[in-house]
């Protein structure tokens, strides 16, 4: 009789990420049999809810699908609503919306590496707890949260689902005194995130190298977020438009999410794939106070993800200060695009990884159909993948409480957002 290790582990509810879901695995004769990430929150429709909707309710409106990366949405939305309207923004819009964009990383980021990653590595079963030890670095992460709400607020009215995004620009400039005053909190940040990659690089970060593809955005030779070419390090490199032509969705029986597969292979999105792929465009200095800490880039260790994170947060703050160094709010904050019929593509960096919009208008400027590819949904084969590889690396012959907070540990390390993700179903009824 064999003595390998056979039986099942089930984690019920994943804690620590945003939304909700559970991990079943299956051990057989010493192997992982079977392993499901299981999402179960209700889809909720988003796609066939912007039908029929003029293009200003879809920017507002998919900025409710997310409570942490409302922007995300509304950057792809708006881009690919002004790609159909043939319209390019002008370059104080394009600056500014890079701006905007950067306070959602900086604060979605910040959340992640000290409320939800960094208990992980410490050995702390939440935040609270962590911080009875640390509390010097949980505050540091409160505070840079916040400056990352601020840069959302200041453009967007508000932090959570933002109002001031509309196609061909914002619906008003920030004032001259406003924009000062944030630019003084960016600034008096930077030492602290600066701190913040240091302390992340001498965390107990696991050795846990994998072959995995990473696909991002490159645009025009400057760190990506916005914009730009779909890449990956295993040669890919095509138009947003190209998209459906690489990858694919499909829906499995255990999850209310998609599934997506690049040429049917898994692959990653997200801070670490983004890093891996343009590590070049960042600052010389950001990239010498990286090399300082002893960890090289592109990695293939996927537990780096954290400090990808803490490594963006300062490149967002940096780039926010450059970007508004000469601000003028006299500057128009839109120009009013001509409308029309089409079908137009959207693809921006959201924090968790490329976030890809198709819309097709009629000619009043209405929805008639919207497909909506958010990054959880696909690094969703990524992290099966690579939960079957650490766990088994890790040892299949542990106790189940250990199985369990490293399977746990491994999925927050994505960051998942999965009520981002189950915004579709295919839904089929069979009636005699």
């Amino acid at each position: 009789m064999s003595d390998l290790r056979t039986g099942e582990i089930h984690v019920p509810i994943l804690a620590r990420v945003e939304g909700e879901g559970a991990l079943d695995i299956r051990i057989r004769d010493g192997h992982i049999d079977e392993l499901h990430l299981r999402i179960f929150e209700p889809p909720r429709l988003f796609e066939k809810l912007l039908e029929g909707r003029p293009v200003q309710d879809v920017i507002d409106s998919v900025a409710r699908i997310c409570g942490i990366c409302p922007v995300a949405y509304q950057m792809s939305a708006v881009a690919a609503i002004e790609s159909i309207f043939n319209f390019t923004p002008t370059p104080w819009v394009q600056a500014m919306r890079r701006v905007m964009y950067c306070g959602e990383w900086i604060q979605s980021h910040s959340l992640h590496v000290h409320l939800l990653a960094a208990p992980d590595f410490l050995g702390f079963n939440s935040a609270p707890a962590m911080a009875k030890q640390f509390p010097l670095e949980v505050r540091r992460g409160l505070r840079l949260q916040g400056i990352g709400n601020d840069i959302i607020r200041t453009f967007g009215g508000r932090s959570v689902h933002p109002v001031g995004v509309r196609p061909g620009g914002f619906f008003r400039a920030p004032d001259a005194a406003a924009m000062a005053t944030l630019r003084q909190k960016i600034h008096e940040s930077l030492n602290e995130a600066r701190d913040l990659i240091v302390w992340v690089a001498t965390l107990p970060i696991p050795e846990d190298d994998q072959d995995f593809t990473s696909v991002s955005l490159r645009q025009n030779g400057e760190y990506p977020i916005t914009g730009g070419r779909i890449v990956s390090d295993r040669g890919l490199d095509i138009a947003i438009e190209e998209y459906e032509q690489h990858f694919r969705e499909f829906q499995v029986p255990y999850s209310t999410a998609l599934h997506a597969l690049l040429d049917d292979q898994p692959y990653l999105v997200g801070p670490l794939a983004r890093l891996n792929n343009n590590y070049a465009y960042l600052p010389a200095d950001l990239r010498q106070l990286i090399e300082a800490t002893g960890i090289r880039f592109p990695s293939r260790n996927m537990f780096h993800s954290i400090l990808a994170r803490a490594i963006e947060i300062y490149y967002a703050l940096s780039e926010s200060l450059r970007l508004t160094e000469n601000y003028d709010a006299r500057t128009t904050p839109y120009v009013e695009p001509v409308q029309c019929a089409g079908i137009g593509y959207g693809c921006t960096e959201a924090p968790r990884g490329i976030l890809w919009h198709r819309y097709a208008l009629d000619e009043q400027g209405h929805v008639l159909n919207a497909q909506i590819v958010p990054p959880t949904s696909q690094n969703q084969a990524r992290m099966e993948e690579d939960l079957k590889t650490s766990l088994t690396r890790f040892g299949l012959d542990q106790p189940d409480d250990a199985l369990r907070l490293h399977g746990e540990m491994v999925i927050r390390n994505y960051d998942p957002c999965i009520s981002c993700a189950t915004h579709f179903l295919d839904f089929r009824a069979a009636r005699q």
